[in-house]
């Protein structure tokens, strides 16, 4: 069926791709390490490992995996480490051995730890040494039975500080020493079809419990060919070094920046604290980076970061936002540094995570987050499932080969999150304009209901986004007496003598009378994910 945004799509890009391409993951690792094996894989602190050496290691602690602690084909292993060669080495055993790889953010409290564990039934996790009392203080609690734990030096020797392991955990080996005892033994390649899981991918859970996406070889064959068909303008094959500082263990890290421009034969050269934007910068600049991804957060932190401007960026071809919306203020900073815009994408954990991607068209370069990507359909629907008109807002719903097979072991949440006829609901408010480009209005949850108004935040942050003096913002709804609800924008400001009267100001210009704050609070730093999303939620308690 013709669709209004194939007009979009770049003369080189397919309309479908073929999962059937691979067999399974496997397939595409090895088909990269014939190809690639003498080119750098991954790069970290400085110290590079080849495609063929990334096989060497995995197959050593794949065979440990398998020999030592007994995995099989469909048990979960739990991965909670930052981006360094261990977690390359790690998720890779784990696809080859046909286990299912749980990762797990590093800062995670307790409480979110031993649920993760016990709703996924993991028995090992390859955890970061400085995550370790987070583990200790639940592991009696959790069905964990072996700790194999990694130092930030492991395998990059130079001398790097490794935390020390908290003696509470008893049954605990090295990363290091579970790689010589995997070398005494061989790795076992099972066969795996498409429907075999891949990643449990546990979702932010900001209104309860996280839930685990259950995503299959097939899911993530479709989203790396996607990509992969989507960029291929700006991707040469063996040739392309990309930047990973978002966490690997975030969906769009894994899938984008590790697993298919690993397919492609990229170079990966891994960020393990992004938060230290110096260092970052100090990276980058010995870097000739040609793929960047980021977050809007990460983006508005480097533009801000000393020495950012100073960077050779003739090299760059694309950088990718994902994750939250990019706001325009920011895509216009980042272009006047780099000389590159923002290409826009969105996607989910649900997803794998690319649903769509924003590219120039015949009408120019149209802000969004652009078209879908190959094999996929977007429905935009009410509140009573029904298809609204182009131009309307209502709910993203999406359908592709892409989609996750449902929750683990969730029944019920999902048959909540799909349509009767086979479409994710996203839970994002969307529309799709004239040109065939889509655009992200707001998270549903995060509407504010002014006077009987829908009122986004989005459009509020972005309204004080080019505020000279003010860092960032975020928005939230807070109760009324008259309204209902109204606006409450809290702000980090760069110059002190910005008043509260002075951002509302700033906002009558850009807004209608029911959208602009009522209170503005200034604060040191907003509530962020590891990955860079603000959580409007924390916000609440102040």
């Amino acid at each position: 069926m013709e669709k209004s945004w194939f007009k979009n799509y770049p003369a080189s890009c397919a309309r479908e791709i073929d999962v059937n391409t691979y067999q399974s993951m496997i397939e595409v690792f090895d088909n990269a390490i014939n190809l690639y094996g003498d080119k750098i894989a991954f790069q970290s602190f400085g110290k590079e490992l080849s495609y063929a050496e990334i096989k060497v290691l995995s197959d050593k602690f794949g065979a440990y995996l398998q020999n030592e602690l007994g995995v099989k084909k469909g048990d979960r292993i739990a991965v909670m480490c930052p981006n360094t060669f261990v977690f390359a080495i790690s998720m890779w055993a784990i696809i080859r051995i046909g286990a299912v790889q749980v990762s797990i953010n590093p800062l995670y409290s307790p409480r979110e730890l031993e649920h993760q564990l016990k709703d996924a039934d993991v028995e090992n996790i390859i955890i970061y040494s400085a995550s370790t009392p987070i583990l200790a203080e639940i592991i009696e609690n959790s069905p964990i039975k072996k700790v194999i734990v990694a130092g930030i030096d492991d395998l990059v020797n130079l001398g790097l500080p490794n935390a020390p392991v908290d003696p509470r955990l008893k049954n605990t080996i090295s990363f290091v020493d579970a790689l010589t005892k995997g070398e005494q033994r061989e790795i076992s390649i099972p066969s795996l079809s498409h429907s075999d899981l891949i990643f449990l991918q546990y979702t932010g859970g900001t209104t309860g419990l996280s839930k685990g996406a259950m995503l299959s070889h097939s899911n993530i064959i479709a989203n790396v060919l996607q990509f992969s068909e989507t960029a291929k303008d700006y991707l040469v094959k063996g040739k392309e070094t990309v930047i990973t500082a978002i966490p690997m263990y975030h969906i769009f890290a894994l899938t984008v920046n590790t697993l298919a421009n690993f397919s492609v034969g990229s170079k990966n050269v891994l960020i393990a604290d992004p938060r230290d934007m110096a260092s970052f910068v100090k990276t980058w600049q010995a870097t000739k980076a040609t793929f960047f991804t980021g977050v809007n957060t990460l983006f508005n932190g480097l533009v801000h970061t000393p020495g950012f401007e100073d960077i050779d960026f003739s090299s760059l071809k694309l950088t990718v936002g994902g994750g939250a919306p990019v706001q325009e203020a920011v895509s216009k900073k980042w272009e006047a540094a780099t000389g590159q815009r923002i290409h826009e994408g969105y996607g989910l954990s649900e997803t794998s995570p690319m649903v769509t991607m924003n590219h120039s068209t015949p009408n120019g370069y149209i802000s969004g987050i652009g078209f879908p990507v190959p094999s996929t359909d977007i429905s935009i629907r009410d509140d009573d499932n029904n298809i609204v008109s182009d131009g309307e807002s209502g709910e993203l719903c999406v359908k592709g080969p892409q989609v996750m097979q449902g929750y683990w072991r969730n029944q019920e949440a999902t048959d909540e999150c799909m349509t009767a006829d086979g479409y994710f609901k996203t839970g994002d408010v969307a529309l799709l304009d004239e040109f065939g480009t889509f655009h992200i209005v707001d998270r549903k949850k995060d509407m504010i209901l002014v006077s009987g108004f829908n009122v986004f935040p989005n459009e509020i942050e972005n309204a004080v986004a080019d505020m000279e003096g003010l860092l960032e913002s975020a928005c939230i709804g807070v109760k009324n007496e008259k309204s209902g609800e109204c606006p409450k924008l809290f702000v980090v400001k760069t110059d002190d003598s910005i008043t509260q009267e002075d951002v509302i100001k700033h906002c009558r210009g850009r807004l209608a009378a029911y959208k602009i704050p009522r209170e503005v609070v200034f604060i040191d730093e907003l509530p962020k994910s590891t990955v860079g999303k603000l959580l409007r939620r924390e916000l609440r308690n102040y």
